[in-house]
């Protein structure tokens, strides 16, 4: 019944989740590599402050139907969609401790100047980075099983 519509769900919030740090890991990250840093860090700015907004709202989706999938699921499908919601979380976790606080010292060097060690604080940044990308992989990966075998793993795959 409203299992289909919160599996579709899921899978397309957790899809865009990965899709949107993917495309950042791949192609954000080198081209702010390739540009002055100033430029970099005025652009790294700005995309940060429109990412804000969209990022947790897509987290929160993410979570939500992961989550709400675990519920509505059992045995082998209810631990693939409560593994791919705690993914999500520490997604959340890592760009909120992380990235975010990084981003914030990236704000203000866009107005000043950076400090002798940016280049390691960039590399940190990055490296978060790459946990959040691949913890949003692996949740979406975890939903797209769920969606191809979750039948064949949980007998029905939902709850009575």
């Amino acid at each position: 019944m409203l299992v289909r519509p919160v599996k579709t769900f899921a899978l397309l919030s957790t899809g865009l989740l990965a899709g949107a740090f993917g495309y950042g890991a791949v192609n954000v990250v080198y081209a702010f590599r390739a540009v002055p840093l100033d430029v970099r860090f005025t652009f790294h700015t700005a995309l940060m402050g429109v990412n804000g907004l969209v990022m947790q709202t897509l987290m929160a989706l993410a979570v939500v139907s992961s989550f709400l999938l675990a519920v509505m699921t059992r045995a082998v499908p209810r631990l693939l969609a409560a593994g791919a919601g705690a993914l999500v979380v520490t997604s959340f976790l890592v760009t909120r401790f992380g990235n975010v606080p990084i981003n914030g010292q990236i704000r203000q060097w866009a107005v000043s100047s950076a400090p002798a060690d940016y280049a390691a604080i960039l590399q940190r940044w990055e490296a978060w980075h790459v946990v959040r990308t691949v913890t949003g992989l692996v949740a979406f990966l975890l939903i797209v099983l769920l969606t191809v075998f979750g039948d064949r793993l949980g007998k029905s795959g939902t709850a009575e």
